[in-house]
């Protein structure tokens, strides 16, 4: 839905075009039936917003023009791929392999994904700074809305939300990867407490003797 109503907008139609490939501004003007000026007023903002980036020039009749392309993250969030994909993964995940092995392959995957996003840049913090480093990996690098509190002598991670909604409900052991992840950061217990009724939220005890 989100994506539908994105497309719909200026930038929406502007993203649109560019999936197919580079364009220059009186490119997308002529097929958007829009001034040049326009155009390149939403470019303007678009590239400040990290949606766009030049890709080299085209000549044109007086002189070259910026040829704009989408950025790798915009076109992975354009992409309706995904989420499918991973819910038929995660089906045949859970019905080919153990109970037991699914958590421990969930830790790992976790594991590994702090590894590329924390790059060590915790390990000689206070517990707080290590918790509010993990919060702030889940915030700009995963999509999280979460802040940190103080629980029994303890930390918790809550959200307002959930980053792997569309899946945690039919498949809810995927919240091991990010309990692992914070864990790795931490580097005390954690335990995924999350609300998964309704609309998921997460929630991440820290430290409040779970082993």
């Amino acid at each position: 839905m989100l994506r539908k109503q994105f497309l719909e907008t200026s930038r929406g139609r502007i993203a649109a075009l560019l999936q197919r490939g580079g364009l220059t501004a009186d490119e997308m003007a002529a097929q958007l039936r829009l001034t040049t000026n326009a155009v390149r007023a939403q470019l303007v903002a678009m590239e400040r917003d990290g949606l766009v980036r030049r890709a080299g020039q085209k000549r044109g009749a007086t002189r070259p023009s910026h040829v704009f392309e989408l950025t790798v993250e915009v076109e992975q969030l354009l992409s309706g791929a995904y989420v499918p994909l991973l819910t038929h993964l995660l089906r045949v995940f859970a019905k080919n392999v153990p109970p037991d092995q699914q958590k421990k392959i969930l830790r790992q995957a976790g594991k590994s994904l702090a590894g590329e996003l924390a790059h060590g840049r915790h390990a000689a913090a206070s517990l707080e700074s290590r918790v509010r480093a993990a919060n702030d990996i889940l915030n700009r690098q995963l999509g999280a809305v979460t802040s940190v509190g103080r629980k029994n002598g303890g930390f918790v991670i809550r959200g307002a939300a959930c980053p792997l909604a569309a899946i945690t409900n039919n498949h809810p052991l995927v919240c091991l990867v990010i309990e692992s992840l914070v864990r790795d950061i931490v580097e005390v217990p954690v335990r995924e407490c999350c609300d998964r009724t309704g609309r998921p939220r997460c929630c991440f005890e820290i430290g409040i003797g779970h082993a």
